[in-house]
């Protein structure tokens, strides 16, 4: 059986296609399984890829990523936790 990627929501659609764009990952923005996890097995992301994912984040929704929040791992956990995050600190 062939394992389904979950639904992109439009916000996160919107995001995975920015996080492609900026990094020139070589995956389609909609294949972005929004559960997977950024970071190793998931989208393979490291730490310089988080740092210019945050910039980019800054500059295009104007939401502040600080390296020191104690929070980071959960919201860089997947591209769903990342977006939520990004929607929440928007809406206050």
């Amino acid at each position: 059986m062939i394992p389904t990627v979950a639904s992109q929501t439009v916000a996160e659609a919107e995001l995975a296609s920015l996080i492609v764009s900026t990094l020139n990952l070589e995956v389609a923005a909609d294949t972005i399984d929004p559960e997977a996890p950024l970071y190793g097995d998931g989208l393979g992301l490291d730490s310089i890829d988080m740092l210019e994912v945050s910039l980019v984040v800054a500059q295009r929704y104007g939401v502040k990523l600080r390296a020191d929040d104690e929070n980071n791992t959960a919201i860089f956990q997947s591209l769903r936790a990342l977006s939520d995050y990004i929607q929440a600190s928007r809406a206050r």
